[in-house]
C-alpha cells in the first residue's frame, strides 16, 4: 500500500478543521484535512461567530469575506424563552451582540449560518494549498517514533491508503471517532436531549409581535424545542426533543406529528404551514469535556474536545479558538524552532476555558429549560467578558504570580497580565488610526511604552532562533501615537516598560518598566523558555 506524508493530518472537515487548515497555512504549513461526509454541512447549526474569533478571521485576512456572507437574520437581536411563540414570554437573555463593543475590538459579533461559513473557509483552505479531501474516512491510526500512519478510505471508492503524518488535528466532532481510537475519556453531564430538527414554511409576523429572533426557546406540555429564523421571512427551522426513555424515536416525526409541533411551539393551533423537511438525522445536546486535549501526537480540538448546549453562541467560537491557539505552535515545532512540550501547552491553555465555557452553557440552559432566570444569574459570566475575558492558568508564557490567576477577567479593565488577551487599543501610524490587535498576525511582537530603543535589541536573538519579532514603540518617540492615552493603562506597564506578545494575541510576558541588564539576553531566555527550547 502506497504511503503518502503530510506535516500535518488533519481530521474533521467542520468549522474547527476547516479552520485549523486555514490558521496552519498562514503559518506556512500546509495540511491534509479528512472529512467522512461528501461536502460541508447542510444544516445552520451554529449560528453565530463571536468578536474574538472574527479577530482571529481578521488576522488571517478572512473578516471581510465572513462577513459578506453572513445570515439575513444579522440584525436580529432578541433571545426569548417562552411559552409558545405567541404566548407568554418568561425571559430574555441578555445579548452581547447588541453591545457596541467597538471600546474592546475592532472587530464585531457576526450572525453566520455554519452552512454559510463552511464553505467559505473550504475555498480558502483550496486558495492556500490545503490537500482537502471529504468523502475520505479515517480507519485506523498508529504512532510511533517518527510520526503518525493514518489509514484513509475514499467513501466513494471503497479504496484504502495510508498516510504519515507527524501531527494529526483530532475534529472529528462530539461523537470522534478519532478520540475513542485513543482511548481519551470525557467528563460532564454527557446527553442532556435528544432532538430532531425540521424546516417550515409559514408567516409568523403577529406571533412574532415585531420581535427580531435569533432563537425562541419553547417549553409547554406540548413540545419542548427551538425555532429558528432562517430568511426572517416565512423560512425557519425548530429543534424538538424527544425521549428514548419514554419510546420516542427519531421515526416518530412524521409530516403529520411535525405539523402539530409547530402549531403548538407557535401557538395558533391553525397555523397555516409547509413542512419542508422531515429527514435531518437525530442529534443530541450534551455536556462534555474530553479528559485531555494532547496525548502524543494527537491534539483534540472543537466539539471533539468540547461539546456544550447552543446556549450563548459559545460552541463554533470556542473550537476555532482551539485551533488558533494550537496552528503557531504546531508551526514553530514543526519548524524546529520550538521544543515539542510546547504543543502540551495546547491542554493546559485551553481546556480550563474549555470547562469554563461548559459551566457558562450550561447555566444558561437551565433557563432555557424551566429554571428561573434569578436563580441562576449570580453565576452567570456575560457573553462579552466569555467573549475577551479569558485567561490561561499556565502555558506557554511567563507569569506573574499564577496565585492571583482568574479564568476570566473584565475586558473593560483589563490586567494585561500574561495569560491573557492582548487588550485593544486605538493607536494611529502614518496611514491614521488603527487597532494594536492588527499588530499581531504572523510572529511575535514587543511593544514598548514609548521609545523601542533600548527593547528593539530584542530582535537580534529572535532571528537567531529563527524567529519573527517586530518591536513597535506605543506613545511619544514611538512608532505610533497612543490616541486615546490608554495603552500604559490597558497593558499594565509604566514609562518605558514592555510587553511581549504571542503570534495568537496572548500576552507571554510583560516589564513594568525600562530594561536591566542585557536586554538581548533576557529576550533570549524568555523566547527558550515560552518554546519549550532546552
Amino acid at each position: 500500500m502506497s504511503q503518502e506524508k503530510a506535516p500535518v493530518l488533519i481530521v474533521g472537515g467542520g468549522l474547527t478543521g476547516l479552520s485549523a487548515a486555514v490558521f496552519l497555512a498562514h503559518h506556512g504549513v500546509k495540511a491534509t484535512l479528512v472529512e467522512r461526509h461528501p461536502a460541508t454541512s447542510t444544516h445552520p447549526k451554529a449560528r453565530a461567530i463571536n468578536p474574538r474569533t472574527m479577530e482571529l478571521y481578521r488576522a488571517v485576512g478572512m473578516e471581510e469575506r465572513v462577513r459578506a456572507g453572513r445570515s439575513p437574520i444579522s440584525g436580529n437581536t432578541d433571545l426569548v424563552h417562552v411559552e409558545s411563540l405567541a404566548g407568554s414570554e418568561r425571559v430574555r437573555m441578555p445579548n452581547a451582540s447588541i453591545e457596541d463593543i467597538s471600546r474592546i475590538s475592532p472587530a464585531q459579533w457576526t450572525l453566520i449560518d455554519q452552512n454559510q461559513l463552511e464553505p467559505i473557509l473550504r475555498k480558502r483552505a483550496e486558495e492556500v494549498g490545503v490537500d482537502l479531501r471529504f468523502h475520505t474516512r479515517l480507519d485506523a491510526v498508529t504512532e510511533d517514533a517518527d510520526g503518525v500512519i493514518a489509514t484513509l478510505t475514499d467513501v466513494g471508492t471503497g479504496a484504502t491508503s495510508q498516510l504519515r503524518a507527524q501531527y494529526v488535528v483530532a475534529a472529528d466532532g462530539s461523537r470522534s471517532p478519532l478520540r475513542e481510537m485513543l482511548g481519551i475519556g470525557a467528563h460532564g453531564r454527557g446527553t442532556i436531549t435528544n432532538l430532531v430538527s425540521f424546516f417550515f414554511d409559514a408567516d409568523l409576523t403577529e406571533p412574532l409581535r415585531g420581535r427580531k429572533i435569533i432563537a425562541a426557546y419553547v417549553n409547554n406540555p406540548a413540545v419542548r424545542g427551538t425555532i429558528i429564523p432562517i430568511d426572517n421571512d416565512r423560512k425557519w427551522v425548530i429543534n424538538v426533543s424527544f425521549f428514548p426513555d419514554k419510546g420516542q424515536s427519531a421515526a416518530d416525526f412524521t409530516p403529520e406529528r411535525c405539523t402539530e409541533l409547530v402549531r403548538a411551539a407557535v401557538g395558533v393551533p391553525d397555523l397555516p404551514l409547509t413542512i419542508e423537511s422531515v429527514d435531518m438525522p437525530a442529534w443530541d445536546i450534551s455536556a462534555r469535556v474530553a479528559d485531555t486535549f494532547a496525548s502524543g501526537r494527537f491534539l483534540v480540538a472543537g466539539d471533539a474536545a468540547h461539546v456544550m448546549p447552543p446556549t450563548g453562541a459559545f460552541g463554533a467560537s470556542t473550537g476555532i479558538q482551539d485551533a488558533y491557539n494550537l496552528a503557531w505552535k504546531l508551526a514553530l515545532v514543526l519548524e524546529g524552532k520550538a521544543g515539542a512540550d510546547l504543543l502540551a501547552t495546547y491542554d493546559c491553555e485551553r481546556r480550563p476555558v474549555a470547562e469554563e465555557t461548559v459551566r457558562q452553557a450550561m447555566l444558561r440552559f437551565a433557563v432555557r429549560e424551566g429554571k428561573q432566570f434569578q436563580d441562576v444569574a449570580k453565576d452567570l459570566v456575560d457573553e462579552t467578558t466569555m467573549t475577551f475575558g479569558y485567561a490561561y492558568p499556565a502555558g506557554a508564557f511567563s507569569d506573574e504570580d499564577p496565585q492571583l490567576w482568574t479564568v476570566t477577567e473584565n475586558p473593560d479593565k483589563p490586567s494585561g497580565r500574561p495569560g491573557s488577551r492582548a487588550p485593544h487599543v486605538v493607536v494611529e501610524g502614518d496611514h491614521g488610526p488603527f487597532s494594536t490587535v492588527d499588530l499581531f498576525p504572523v510572529g511575535f511582537t514587543l511593544l514598548t511604552a514609548g521609545p523601542a530603543a533600548p527593547w528593539d535589541r530584542a530582535a537580534a536573538p529572535a532571528r537567531d532562533l529563527g524567529l519573527v519579532l517586530n518591536v513597535r514603540g506605543i506613545g511619544e518617540g514611538g512608532h505610533y501615537a497612543d490616541t486615546e492615552g490608554t495603552f500604559k493603562e490597558r497593558y499594565g506597564i509604566g514609562d518605558g516598560g514592555a510587553v511581549l506578545i504571542r503570534p495568537d494575541g496572548f500576552i507571554a510576558w510583560r516589564s513594568s518598566k525600562g530594561p536591566e541588564g542585557d536586554v538581548a539576553q533576557l529576550v533570549s531566555g524568555l523566547l527558550r523558555q515560552i518554546l519549550a527550547l532546552h
